[in-house]
C-alpha cells in the first residue's frame, strides 16, 4: 500500500476521538447549497437507528470556495422533531477536513477510509453531496446490512428517471453484470455501505493516484467487492435526486474515467470474469415503492451532431478499436445520421459489441488508453440518442425491461469477448483452468424485498 499521511487536523481529531463505531462519509466540493441537508439526515439516521453506536460524520472536501465547509459545520437538527424511541447514548462527532492528492471523490474517499480505519469502524457509509431526496432511513438500510447482517459491500438500488444514469444503464451495469456475473444495479450509484475488512483492503490497494481518485472510485470499489468474494447486498433508497446532468452535456471526463477503471479492471481480474456465465440477482433490502421524479430534458440533435463529428474525425481510431464487422455497422449509422434519418436506432448487439471491441483494444494499446476512450463519447451519445427516441413514449417498467434486454445481450456475447480478447489465438483456447475463481458464495440466489 502506498502510504499517505493523514492531514495534521485529521490526525489530531483521530486522536480526540480515539474510537467510533460508525463512520459517515460526505466528499464535497462547491455543494454549500445541499450538503447541509445531507449532514442532517446523517444526524437523525445515527440518533433514529444507531442510537447504541459511537459515531463521527466526516466531510472530506476538494477545496471548495463556496461554503461547503461551513454548511457542514453548522448544520442544526432539533431533536425534538424526531420520533426517538431511544435516546442516544453517545453525540455523534462532526468533522470537516480538505484532503490531498489528486483532486477528486476516489481521494475524498481516501481520507474518509483512513480516518474509519485509525478509528475501527464497524460500519462506513458514504454518500453524496448533492442529494435533494436522501432521508434517516437511507443510512439505516446502508448501515444495517453491514452491522447485523455480515455484509461487507450495500449497494444502493433506486429509481431514477429514464435519462439519468446513462453511462450505467448503456456501459457500466451491462458490462460489469456480464463479467463478474452479480446483477448489482447501481455500481456506480455514489451511496455505499461498507465493512472493516473491505475498508481495509481498499488501503492495501496503490491504485489511488490513477482515475480511481476522480469518477472511478465507485465502480473500482463495486468490482473489488465482487471479484474478491466480499459478501454483497444492494438496498431500497427509493428515488435519487440530485443534480443530474443532461447526457448531451460534456461528460467526456466522467465517461474517461469511470470506463478506464472498468476496463483497467478487467485486465487485472480476467482470471475470475473469464469463465463466468450468465447473472444471478444479488439479495435486496428495503421496501420498494414508487416514486415521483424530477423530469430530465434531453438535446437528442446535439448527441447526433457529435456522432457526425465522430464520423468524420474518428474514422481512423475508430478502425483501429472496432472489428471490421462491428466498424462497418457504425460507418452505415454514421451515413444514416448525417442524412438525417428519422428514428435513428443503434440496436442492443452492434452497441454491446462497440463497448467489448474498445475493452479489447484498450488491453491491446494501453498506453493510448486515455484517447482511444475519448473516442468512444461520440459513440457512446449515438447509443443514448437512440435510447431516447426508443423510450420516450415508455414508462419505468417498460425502460426496465429494455435495459434487461442489452444486459443479455452482453451475457450472450461473452464468447465474443473471450474470443477476441488475446486475439485470434483466443478462439481456438480450451476453457481457462478449472481451479481459477467461480463467482463468490451468496446465502440467496434470489431477491427479497423486505
Amino acid at each position: 500500500m502506498a502510504s499517505v499521511t493523514l492531514p495534521h487536523e485529521a490526525r489530531q481529531a483521530a486522536e480526540v476521538i480515539r474510537r467510533a463505531d460508525i463512520v459517515i462519509g460526505i466528499p464535497s466540493y462547491n455543494n454549500g447549497r445541499t450538503i447541509g441537508r445531507v449532514v442532517q439526515a446523517a444526524y437523525a439516521g445515527l440518533a433514529k437507528y444507531f442510537p447504541q453506536f459511537s459515531s463521527v460524520v466526516i466531510n472530506s472536501d476538494g477545496g471548495s470556495t463556496d461554503n461547503t465547509r461551513e454548511a457542514v459545520l453548522s448544520a442544526r437538527l432539533e431533536d425534538q422533531h424526531l420520533l426517538l424511541l431511544n435516546t442516544p447514548l453517545f453525540a455523534a462527532h462532526r468533522l470537516s477536513f480538505p484532503y490531498h492528492g489528486v483532486p477528486g471523490k476516489g481521494s475524498a474517499f481516501r481520507l474518509i477510509f483512513q480516518l474509519a480505519a485509525r478509528l475501527e469502524a464497524k460500519a462506513v457509509a458514504v454518500v453524496d453531496s448533492d442529494l435533494r431526496s436522501i432521508t434517516p432511513e437511507w443510512f439505516d438500510l446502508l448501515l444495517r446490512p453491514v452491522l447485523f447482517a455480515g455484509y461487507d459491500f450495500v449497494a444502493p438500488y433506486y429509481h431514477r428517471h429514464k435519462y439519468d444514469g446513462t453511462i450505467t444503464n448503456s456501459i457500466v451495469y451491462p458490462l460489469t453484470r456480464a463479467l463478474y456475473g452479480y446483477r448489482v444495479r447501481q455500481p456506480i450509484g455514489g451511496e455505499f455501505g461498507l465493512s472493516t475488512r473491505l475498508i481495509n483492503r481498499y488501503l492495501q490497494r496503490d491504485d489511488w493516484e490513477t482515475d480511481v481518485a476522480r469518477f472511478g472510485i465507485d465502480i473500482w470499489m463495486t468490482t473489488i467487492a465482487l471479484a474478491e468474494g466480499f459478501r454483497v447486498c444492494q438496498s431500497f433508497l427509493g428515488a435519487k435526486l440530485h443534480d443530474a446532468k443532461d447526457p448531451s452535456s460534456d461528460l467526456t471526463a466522467m465517461l474517461e474515467q469511470v470506463v478506464g477503471s472498468v476496463f483497467m479492471l478487467m485486465q487485472e481480474y480476467e482470471d475470475v470474469w473469464w469463465d463466468r456465465e450468465g447473472s444471478r440477482p444479488v439479495e435486496l433490502f428495503g421496501f420498494r415503492y414508487d416514486v415521483g421524479l424530477d423530469p430530465i430534458e434531453v438535446n437528442v440533435d446535439r448527441m447526433l451532431a457529435a456522432f457526425v463529428r465522430g464520423c468524420r474525425d474518428l474514422g481512423e481510431i475508430w478502425a483501429a478499436a472496432l472489428e471490421p464487422e462491428t466498424h462497418a455497422g457504425i460507418q452505415a449509422l454514421g451515413r444514416q445520421a448525417a442524412a438525417g434519418v428519422r428514428d435513428f436506432h443503434l440496436d442492443d448487439e452492434l452497441w454491446a459489441r462497440v463497448v467489448l471491441d474498445f475493452a479489447c483494444a484498450f488491453k491491446k494499446h494501453r498506453v493510448a488508453g486515455g484517447h482511444l476512450i475519448k473516442s468512444l463519447t461520440p459513440l457512446y451519445l449515438a447509443r443514448v440518442a437512440s435510447f431516447v427516441g426508443e423510450t420516450r413514449t415508455l414508462v419505468p417498467d417498460q425502460v426496465e425491461e429494455k435495459i434487461e434486454r442489452l444486459c443479455l445481450t452482453f451475457e450472450q456475447l461473452k464468447p465474443y469477448l473471450r474470443a477476441h480478447w488475446d486475439g485470434p489465438d483466443a478462439r481456438n483456447k480450451a476453457s481457462r483452468k478449472s481451479e481459477r475463481a467461480g463467482p463468490p458464495r451468496q446465502d440467496r440466489e434470489v431477491s427479497r424485498n423486505d
